[in-house]
């Protein structure tokens, strides 16, 4: 089994910073792209950003370039994202997501993590 653990949500005043980890852990090979999404209430849950393995970055969400680095530490399996500058409307549950190739398997599998809840407010 896989499984992808986040820490470091929580509630933080706005002008603040949150950095948030993703541990993969259990039987993998490697693991090509992980990311963070996330869904705020009523909304589409939404790409945040991507490393990939060699560490190429995409930062999809306009809304945060310039305020979130995404990074990864692949001897840990452990992604992070740095959030600076926190805005109310970057409350929202954020999700870690990796797709991951087991032992013997030749295409990757896409995982989800639990969901860490992040709440900016005053």
């Amino acid at each position: 089994q896989v499984q992808l653990v986040e820490s470091g949500g929580g509630l933080v005043q706005p002008g603040g910073s949150l950095r948030m980890s993703c541990a993969a852990s259990g039987s993998i090979f490697s693991i090509n792209a992980m990311g963070w999404y996330r869904q705020a209430p009523g909304k589409q849950r939404e790409l945040v950003a991507r490393i990939t393995s060699d560490r190429r970055i995409e930062i999809a969400a306009d809304s945060v370039k310039g305020r979130f680095t995404i990074s990864r530490d692949n001897g840990k399996n452990t992604v992070y994202l740095q959030m600076n500058s926190l805005k109310p409307e970057d409350t929202a549950v954020y999700y870690c997501n990796a797709d991951i190739i087991r032992p013997g398997a030749k295409l990757p599998v896409n995982y989800w993590g639990q969901g860490t809840q992040v709440t900016v407010s005053s």
